[in-house]
């Protein structure tokens, strides 16, 4: 009888500390759960700091992109209002050369008449200074 109770005692002890290491672990994975959990929200949150950064991102860069566009349509035409404007002048000085040719001619002779009467003016009053 004191051999079963030795060994029942034996058993409740050996049961006793089972129980103590498995109440041990369930509490140690409570814990681990609780700070999981914990970690599982801040990284949530931050996952929706993220998401919330990168719409914003996006919202700027579209907004970039549109601005891009504009000015590279402005560009486009003004590169194009430019090569109008160039030709167009072309056209004018073209036009202006073949008319100042046929006056230029005339022109020349008035100039060179001109040259002549203000050089011998000029002679005349240093002529008169020097006296």
């Amino acid at each position: 009888e004191q051999h079963r109770h030795q060994a029942t005692l034996k058993e409740l002890r050996k049961n006793d500390r089972r129980l103590k290491e498995l109440a041990f672990q369930t509490e140690e994975d409570r814990k681990n759960q609780l700070r999981l959990q914990d970690l599982t929200e801040k990284l949530q949150a931050k996952l929706k700091v993220y998401k919330r950064q990168v719409e914003e991102a996006e919202e700027i860069a579209a907004l970039n992109l549109a601005k891009f566009r504009k000015v590279q349509t402005d560009l486009e035409e003004s590169a194009e209002r430019a090569d109008i404007a160039e030709n167009q002048l072309g056209k004018l000085r073209a036009k202006n050369r073949s008319s100042v040719s046929a006056s230029r001619s005339s022109e020349i002779r008035d100039l060179r008449e001109s040259t002549i009467v203000r050089a011998s003016s000029t002679m005349r009053a240093s002529s008169v200074r020097q006296r």
